[in-house]
């Protein structure tokens, strides 16, 4: 009788009975699992500081997990909201839902608009929490993080917004029809519509009550006049305003009315409950409510952590990472020379014989000058000319061998036009050049004073002011001289300007010296400022083997400090320092206090001829990222040719400072136009950091002074060992393992396995100290052992694993081996 009964209400049990049963179980599979993934997500962002920690410990019986679905919940949570969508990851549960209603055939939602809406959120929900928090906290997750860095890196702050507010208008637009004609028309129509029914109420009785009530209303100050149309626009509300109108008219109209009369007056007085501005109200406010609830929690959690970092701080203090080296003292200024009287002389003699010659000569080549004056500087002596009207740049360009011989001088540099000024620039030496102490330089108000990262002083300008730097914001400096000009100088400068201003936990040295002579003094610093390798003996770093390791090392710790910094949230090493001091990042999770890194390279030349792409490859990579981490490199080169001085490096190194070169090529290499062979040495330098080019005479610091502010420092208490930067594989073992032939066998390959099995330690650096070799004999020596199975394979910093236990053992598999 059933299946012969096909009524309206037995449709529905039909279709039921039709749902197979794998469809049914996945549809309420999906719900479940929807319903999994809310609650696990709600108890993630409830627990997760205090659950990270437990990441990739799901097998580990032992731990506990606050999360109300454990372990799994954790898991989720992280890997949903920490790992890529943050709060957005509840559209994810909510599309679970949509598939599980789509699959019973449950049409409570459309699920192709549906899931169009949802992805849409999905994608920009996480951006624009993370443009409001700026990435703090979980909300945004990893990829609204990233993707905001990335878009604020390249459009800017500005940009971002615009592009997240046109977006969501966009959305709106396409969504609701937003368009001008579509609303035009909809304002048409209403707008006939509600006429009609106000010429229709005109002749009905009623309509007197009405006016009645809208006196009334009137009087308690609503504005008929203006908010009859404007209430008009928004009859097309789906019988909203009819609602609260009901209450007003069943209050203002007579008993007298039937049931059928008092509908028809409800639906044809649309404007009566227009002119009450209640629903508007209504709907704005639960907008409010409902993105207020929104917001609170990121806003307890913030405010939880924060309470966090402040308990600490309030208990312990902000973290000090000077106090390992509390008693550290900076080295005096009395341990630097001066050298003679630095007050600039001006001789009124010279000026006027060189005024008169420089406007004699343009006057026999017919070019005018109506104005002209000097600015005396310690090497050099600038004289602006404003030429007369009618003359070109380029004829005065062109005099500028015969203004070198007319005023028998070396060195004349010309700049036409001045950048900034309508003038055109003659630089001309002085006879009795001025000498520029360090020490004068060191103890200016303006070094003193300054809030720079890396200040970095060089010496004065032709205006003798004192030029300074800042090697965090150049971020790189690529230097190139001739041999005598004061290249070596100008290093030193850098680094003694870095050794008076900066403590040894905040600054740490990287140093290649090819010569093995120029750096040389620095060693002494080594457990104060100094980074290198692990078991390396030298700080300063002379083999070629050993600067491709090195650099191959920073790479590591780049990456390492980048992966800190994701997790940390932060952009640059500034702010991460400053979380970690604020004790907002726990130690406990890898977090720790990151040093500037700054790797000095005396002779890039001659790397670059010994190890070419070895070199320059890691190189340019830490030119190009490097920066925001704290790593910083100046590089330093005698002959700036193509070949050196590569597209690759160049493009990545904005800062340049040049001393004397000994041709217009070198100097178009480093500066990219002429001039630094026009330089007369003794420390005349040209500095360029993309805006103009600016010359300086570099500050003179002697190596005896070098050597007494070494002294000094190293004479303090230092760390227990040098920076240590992290180990990567050499380039022989990755090369050279893999087989191992008896007839190639080192003659100290048996020595060396007695050594690595008594010590139980495989260790390349040991091997050299034990056996008195050189890097690379050992490195082979430790591939052969290698090869037969004595050690394991290179294990990142830590010692190789010795396979063999005791030396009789040993002994046997040796002569097993020479069978």
């Amino acid at each position: 009788m059933e299946k012969n009964t096909k009524t309206n209400t037995g449709k529905p049990l039909e279709t039921t009975k039709r749902l197979s049963k794998p469809r049914i179980f996945f549809g309420i599979l999906c719900i479940v699992f929807s319903l999994v993934m809310t609650i696990s997500f709600i108890s993630y962002l409830l627990n997760w500081k205090s659950d990270q920690s437990q990441a990739g410990t799901m097998m580990d019986t032992t731990i506990e997990s606050s999360n109300i679905f454990g372990k799994v919940g954790d898991w989720l949570g992280k890997l949903f909201i920490f790992d890529s969508l943050g709060v957005a990851a509840f559209l994810v549960a909510f599309l679970f839902l949509v598939l599980g209603t789509f699959i019973l055939k449950k049409k409570y939602f459309k699920p192709y608009k549906t899931i169009g809406h949802a992805l849409f959120f999905i994608c920009w929900l996480p951006i624009f929490i993370a443009a409001i928090f700026k990435a703090q906290g979980t909300l945004s997750g990893v990829y609204g993080y990233q993707i905001v860095d990335f878009l604020d890196s390249i459009i800017g702050v500005f940009g971002l917004w615009l592009l997240i507010i046109v977006s969501i208008g966009l959305y709106f637009i396409l969504e609701f029809n937003l368009r001008p004609s579509a609303i035009q028309h909809r304002y048409n129509t209403l707008k006939d519509i509600a006429f009609s029914k106000f010429n229709k109420k005109e002749n009905s009785s009623e309509d007197f009550e009405a006016d009645v009530a809208l006196e009334k209303i009137q009087e308690d100050g609503n504005e008929i006049e203006k908010t009859i149309p404007a209430k008009k626009e928004t009859i097309s509300v789906s019988g909203m305003p009819v609602v609260p109108v009901s209450n007003t008219l069943d209050i203002i109209s007579t008993p007298h009315k039937t049931s059928t009369e008092q509908t028809e007056k409800l639906n044809s007085g649309d404007q009566i409950s227009l002119s009450v501005d209640a629903p508007k109200p209504i709907v704005k406010t639960e907008e409010d409510i409902s993105f207020k609830v929104e917001i609170a929690p990121v806003v307890d959690e913030l405010d939880e952590h924060d309470q966090k970092s402040q308990k600490l701080v309030s208990e312990f203090g902000l973290f000090d990472h000077k106090l390992d080296l509390a008693k550290f003292q900076f080295p005096p200024l009395s341990l630097l020379a001066s050298h003679g009287n630095e007050e600039i002389s001006v001789n009124q003699e010279e000026l006027e014989e060189n005024k008169n010659k420089i406007v004699g000569l343009l006057k026999n080549f017919n070019v005018g000058i109506s104005e002209i004056k000097a600015t005396i500087g310690p090497t050099v002596t600038l004289y602006e000319i404003v030429p007369e009207a009618g003359i070109r740049v380029s004829a005065i360009k062109k005099l500028q061998d015969d203004i070198a011989l007319n005023l028998s001088a070396l060195g004349i540099r010309i700049i036409a036009p001045m950048p900034g000024k309508g003038t055109i620039g003659i630089e001309v030496p002085r006879k009795n050049p001025t000498m520029v102490s360090m020490k004068s330089v060191l103890s200016s108000q303006k070094f003193q004073n300054t809030d720079m990262e890396l200040p970095v002083v060089f010496g004065k300008t032709i205006s003798n002011e004192i030029f300074m730097a800042d090697l965090a914001k150049m971020p790189h400096l690529l230097m190139a001289g001739a041999t005598g000009q004061g290249k070596s100088v100008g290093i030193n400068a850098i680094l003694t300007s870095l050794l008076y201003k900066k403590h040894p936990s905040e600054l740490k040295f990287v140093m290649v010296d090819p010569k093995k002579v120029e750096l040389t003094l620095y060693s002494k610093i080594e457990r104060h400022y100094l980074a290198k390798l692990p078991d390396s003996e030298d700080a300063i770093i002379t083999d070629t083997n050993k600067v491709i390791n090195t650099l191959n090392s920073l790479c590591v710790e780049m990456d390492q400090r980048y992966e800190l910094l994701k997790n940390a949230f932060c952009r640059t090493i500034k702010e991460y320092n400053k979380k970690f001091s604020e004790r907002k990042l726990n130690p406990e999770n890898g977090h720790r206090y990151l040093p500037y890194i700054v790797l000095v390279v005396d002779e890039f030349a001659d790397l670059i001829m010994t190890a070419g792409k070895e070199v320059e490859h890691p190189i340019a990579r830490l030119a190009q990222l490097a920066r925001a981490v704290g790593i910083h490199l100046i590089v330093a080169t005698q002959r700036p040719s193509v070949n050196v001085i590569t597209g690759m490096i160049k493009a990545n190194f904005p800062a340049r400072a040049a001393f004397r070169v000994i041709s217009s090529v070198d100097s178009r290499t480093i500066l990219d136009s002429p001039g630094a062979d026009q330089l007369i040495g003794k420390g005349d330098m040209l500095y360029f950091n993309g805006n103009e080019i600016i010359r300086l005479q570099c500050a003179f610091v002697d190596t005896p002074e070098v050597e007494k502010i070494v002294d000094f420092i190293g004479s303090q208490k230092g760390y227990a060992s040098a920076f240590e930067l992290p180990e990567v594989e050499t380039t022989e073992s990755s090369s050279s393992v893999g087989g191992f032939d008896p007839n190639e066998k080192d003659a100290l390959f048996e020595d060396a396995a007695r050594i690595v099995v008594s010590t139980q330690q495989g260790s390349t650096s040991m091997l050299q100290r034990q056996l008195k070799l050189g890097y690379n004999r050992a490195g082979r020596i430790m591939d052969q052992l290698e090869a037969t199975g004595i050690v394991g394979s290179f294990n990142g910093s830590k010692a190789r694993e010795v396979q063999i236990m005791d030396l009789n053992s040993l002994e046997t598999f040796l002569n097993e081996l020479k069978n």
